[in-house]
């Protein structure tokens, strides 16, 4: 199989693509996704290569994107709707949560209801206000959506790819931070990988720490530096956060015994509330420490000058890793 080093933007676009080329009934639009390609460039070519029926910009109203995306799927399209920053979801949510992520039920199962949500989001970019947040936990509360981030260039394509041919609504989170930070092998081809589960991005024998997005590149930093102290941390990279893989963290924590996990939401937000509960009911007997819970703090996302020492990263997690050890 062919394959090419991409960035996570591209992977993306080449997703993007092929499944255009694959689904006739496939629709993008949002704020800039038309000749601009997006404010990121993920649909960079798809308007001159589709034209504007399939490719098109929307007015700067996301509540309208939202609605357009309801409509389409009830008419048999496939939509795809980019919201340009995930911290707008807020004008949208009645539309995804209320209407979108309930449809299929409505109708009784009758009709598939295949829209994908993708947006970006994320810190240490400084963006401004309102568009880095990190607002997954909100999703992954609407029964019915399923709530995808992927953390590197290889699992971007092939999660989006199974998105998009989803029967099921699927919120798609891409880090602003991962879009060109590094290149990986990449197939030319397409291909999937299973929503909803986990994939162990280092194995170890000491602690598990499960994390998702960023994260895990600065989960994966730790993870090496503790090496060096011949301690051995099992990496799990949820991609999935909607639902969680349980099952591979479960079997993890009864080799290792210690649990950490990471996210870059506060702590209040994310996910890590529930798979720290869900965690505690299924692992408690293999557990010979407290869980660990890595997050931001409990407080509105700060301005840029402030957001490095405001956001997690791998200091936090060793930290975290050493204490859960030396319990």
């Amino acid at each position: 199989m062919a394959s090419n080093q991409l960035t996570m933007i591209k992977a993306i676009t080449q997703a993007l693509d092929q499944e255009m080329e694959q689904n006739d009934k496939m629709i993008i639009f949002g704020e800039d996704v038309g000749k601009n390609g997006g404010v990121f460039r993920a649909t960079q070519g798809l308007f001159d290569k589709y034209g504007e029926d399939r490719v098109n910009d929307t007015p700067l109203a996301e509540s309208g994107i939202g609605g357009m995306a309801f409509g389409l799927a009830l008419q048999g399209f496939t939509p795809v709707m980019e919201i340009q920053f995930f911290g707008f979801v807020f004008e949208t949510m009645d539309e995804i949560s209320g209407q979108i992520a309930r449809q299929r039920y409505r109708m009784g199962g009758d009709i598939n209801f295949p829209v994908t949500i993708r947006s970006p989001f994320g810190g240490g970019v400084h963006t401004p206000e309102m568009h880095a947040d990190s607002l997954e936990g909100l999703m992954a509360q609407s029964p019915g959506l399923k709530v995808v981030i992927p953390s590197n260039p290889y699992d971007a394509k092939g999660l989006l790819t199974a998105a998009l041919r989803d029967p099921d609504p699927v919120v798609f989170l891409e880090h602003m931070k991962l879009y060109r930070s590094f290149r990986q092998e990449v197939p030319e081809e397409q291909y999937e990988i299973e929503l909803g589960k986990a994939n162990v991005a280092k194995e170890g024998s000491d602690v598990t720490v499960a994390a998702y997005g960023y994260m895990v590149r600065e989960a994966l930093k730790a993870a090496e530096e503790l090496e060096k102290e011949d301690i051995s941390v099992e990496v799990i990279d949820l991609r999935t956060v909607s639902p969680v893989d349980y099952e591979t963290i479960t079997e993890s924590i009864e080799k290792t015994n210690h649990f950490v996990f990471v996210q870059e939401a506060q702590r209040q937000a994310g996910v890590g509330g529930q798979v720290i509960a869900e965690v505690a009911l299924r692992s408690i007997l293999s557990l010979e420490a407290p869980l660990k819970y890595v997050s931001a703090p409990d407080t509105v996302f700060p301005f840029g000058e402030i957001e490095n020492e405001w956001l997690p990263g791998a200091d936090d997690i060793i930290e975290a890793v050493k204490e859960s050890i030396n319990f």
